[in-house]
């Protein structure tokens, strides 16, 4: 074989391996991949002790609805109840989760277990237009657990959920469709990488282990 044509072909085999490594790179190191499992932070346990209204104080709110002048009472939504919070994208490779999402809480929603969904484009991939993004939710995708009007996520303009939850997790959403899962009693937090999905045995385990604490 002549010399030039191994060169090329050296050059070739080179290129695809080094796509294949920054592939995977990609897909270990954005996301994340590992559940974390948490008694909340000293510095934000009083965000996970019951208020006067019956529910935790991370969740006494009250927050406009997605593409509505309506407002969800997140205390009457999530008192009692195991509480999924999830931060979803509408135009991000991980939105075909909320096809699992909503499988999730169709199968525990009567089992004391809601989701919040709060839509963000604090990573760049959410609709300006929050029509579109409630075209995405419910139309494409059925949803019917409550979700809010689009609101950051991350740092100091975080919501006020996102805030308590970073804080208690000391781990802050790295990507669309992070997940946290908090006990009823808020004793507990599971934080899980955008990566896992929805059904996952490591989510599906968390929930029933949580729901026979009540």
């Amino acid at each position: 074989m002549p010399q030039t044509v191994k060169k090329t072909m050296m050059r070739r085999i080179t290129l695809v391996l080094a796509l294949v490594i920054g592939a995977f790179t990609l897909y270990f190191a954005v996301p994340g991949q590992s559940a974390k499992h948490i008694i909340p932070a000293a510095n934000a346990s009083d965000s996970f002790t019951d208020t006067q209204q019956g529910c935790l104080a991370v969740f006494d709110e009250r927050m406009r609805a997605l593409h509505s002048k309506d407002t969800h009472d997140l205390c009457e939504l999530t008192k009692g109840k195991v509480v999924m919070v999830v931060n979803t994208a509408s135009q991000c490779g991980y939105t075909g989760q909320f096809e699992g999402l909503e499988a999730l809480y169709q199968q525990y929603k009567d089992q004391n277990f809601v989701i919040l969904g709060f839509p963000s484009d604090s990573f760049k991939q959410e609709h300006s237009d929050e029509e579109k993004t409630a075209d995405v939710c419910f139309v494409n995708f059925g949803v019917t657990f409550p979700m809010m009007a689009t609101t950051p996520v991350l740092g100091s303009d975080a919501n006020a959920v996102f805030k308590s939850l970073s804080a208690g997790a000391q781990a802050s959403p790295q990507w669309n469709f992070h997940k946290y899962v908090v006990s009823a009693d808020g004793q507990k937090i599971s934080s899980f990488a955008s990566k896992v999905e929805p059904l996952d045995a490591q989510i599906t385990n968390t929930i029933d282990s949580y729901l026979k604490q009540n």
